[in-house]
């Protein structure tokens, strides 16, 4: 009855019953997550500190116990840090295999319960699209949302909220340049949807003439039809190659730009703090 229940419940055609279904892979990454991403605030603390207290030590006006006491809660912390990156990363890419799996196993469930005069209407290349490169996207698109809650959304929001401590100024002026990148995002979005759907209807007519050349590659043969084969094939992988070409390069597009940006902002920023903690802080914005 449990059983029954589950898959009652679970709904294959929405992405949100697939979180649903690992909400205990998605609780770990979500505890290991918020200790990773808030301890990496004591980095930049950790060391603005020791920096303040090595030069108490060489002016002679400090204690070296101090020193060594923040070295070993340093290392600790670390520790703990990096301990919880693990988990996390571990846990997000299980949760994405998993998901991979269920999406699968959903898929094949609902072509095996077709006819073959249906198959071979959507065609043999487009579901063998559908199979691999759709299903794999979807999958790594919701990897990717469920790492960049933590690792943009938590992460940016704890460092804005420590250098707004710090200098109230110096945040405004650093925050005038994420929205700069998000307005890019949405104006390129468009064009890489479009160059990414274009690749996908290529592969899946190249997959077409791939099955089609394996099936009836004797009666090509009998027929004298092997060259003029050959030929359409070749129009069909090359159709594909430029496809594959144009989707890469916008999508290779947006890191650079992404990092004009940021030299921007960093040409616009003044390297200074407190014991240098604003410094760190301002490398970390920049990472992300």
């Amino acid at each position: 009855m449990k059983t029954n229940r589950k898959s009652a419940e679970f709904q294959p055609n929405r992405v949100l019953s697939y979180f649903k279904a690992e909400w205990r892979a998605l609780l770990i990454v979500t505890v290991s997550g918020l200790i990773y991403n808030i301890g990496l605030l004591t980095g930049p603390w950790f060391e603005g500190t020791m920096t303040g207290y090595l030069v108490e030590i060489l002016n002679g006006t400090g204690q070296f116990s101090g020193m060594l006491m923040l070295v070993i809660s340093f290392a600790v912390v670390t520790a703990v840090v990096q301990i919880s990156r693990y988990v996390k990363r571990f846990y997000v890419r299980r949760f994405a295999n998993n998901v991979n799996r269920r999406m699968k196993e959903t898929l094949y469930g609902s072509l095996v319960k077709k006819s073959r005069a249906s198959l071979r209407e959507e065609g043999e290349g487009n579901i063998m699209t559908k199979a691999i490169l759709d299903v794999d996207d979807c999958v790594e698109g919701m990897r990717k949302f469920t790492t960049e809650i933590f690792d943009t959304g938590v992460a940016l929001t704890a460092y804005l909220c420590m250098l707004l401590w710090y200098d109230w100024r110096l945040t405004i002026l650093c925050m005038l340049f994420p929205p700069i990148s998000y307005v890019t995002a949405e104006k390129m979005k468009k064009v890489i949807q479009k160059a990414g759907a274009a690749y996908k209807e290529q592969s899946g007519r190249l997959s077409t003439a791939t099955l089609d050349r394996a099936e009836n590659a004797m009666t090509y043969h009998v027929f004298g039809l092997e060259k003029k084969r050959q030929a359409v094939y070749e129009e069909n992988l090359t159709s594909y190659e430029k496809a594959a070409v144009k989707a890469n390069i916008w999508n290779a597009a947006m890191p650079p730009i992404y990092r004009i940006i940021s030299s921007a902002r960093r040409m616009c920023l003044v390297p200074a703090g407190k014991h240098g903690v604003l410094l760190r802080l301002q490398r970390s914005l920049y990472a992300l």
